[in-house]
């Protein structure tokens, strides 16, 4: 599919140290630089690429299951049709937790599907209703605190909230469906994980360098 063409051109060389680290370690690890970093990053004070990475490493505090957490932001992301987000996710889950693979593929079925008990479909639910009409009824938020602490409520809003961003950002910038616009991008890794793990690694690495805790470097 031809790719389409976004509001603002896509700046292929960056001015500035850290945005070109980025740029090296985007194309190293997915193969091409995605359009959130050219057309947005690039334009921007480098604070404000690196939010992503910050919602990443505020995620790791979660009381929240990781499955839980995953599941709802892959839920979140589909209903918003921001595809980028959601290959972004199948491409974590692959990668580092291939065993929730069977329950991201039935997500649209979370409601019938065995393979989500009671308290999982309470915060799908949740989740849904938060995101479908910016609000959440009674009985919804009832059922979900029969299987959640007062803190888990606020992380489940948390990952709803810190999720919306991301499609606004796309569709503000009339930023192509990298889905299918980006083809040749490996593994299709083409989400808000490239800000998270380019921006984490553009503060401890530079091209050339040996991998370190982290995760940069070679490899």
């Amino acid at each position: 599919m031809a790719t389409e063409a976004s509001f603002l051109t896509p700046i292929d060389k960056p001015d500035g140290v850290v945005l070109r680290i980025m740029y090296w370690y985007s194309r190293r690890q997915w193969g091409k630089v995605p359009r959130p970093f050219s057309v947005f990053v690039a334009r921007m004070p480098i604070a404000f690429g690196s939010f992503f990475g910050k919602v990443s490493k505020l995620d790791k505090k979660l009381a929240l299951p990781d499955e839980t957490a995953t599941l709802i932001r892959a839920r979140v992301a589909g209903l918003n049709m921001c595809t980028w987000c959601v290959d972004g996710q199948r491409w974590f889950v692959t990668n580092k937790t291939p065993e929730h693979l069977p329950k991201l593929d039935a997500l649209d079925e979370y409601d019938t599907n065995p393979l989500f008990d009671a308290k999982q479909r309470a915060a799908l639910d949740f989740a849904t209703e938060l995101t479908e009409r910016k609000r959440v009824s009674p009985d919804t938020f009832d059922a979900l605190s029969r299987h959640y602490s007062e803190r888990e409520i606020c992380e489940i809003v948390w990952l709803v909230s810190s999720e919306q961003p991301r499609p606004e950002h796309r569709l503000g910038r009339a930023l192509p469906d990298q889905r299918a616009a980006a083809g040749d991008c490996r593994a299709g890794a083409l989400a808000s994980l490239v800000c998270s793990s380019a921006a984490n690694c553009a503060a401890t690495c530079s091209p050339g360098r040996s991998r370190s805790r982290s995760g940069c470097g070679s490899g």
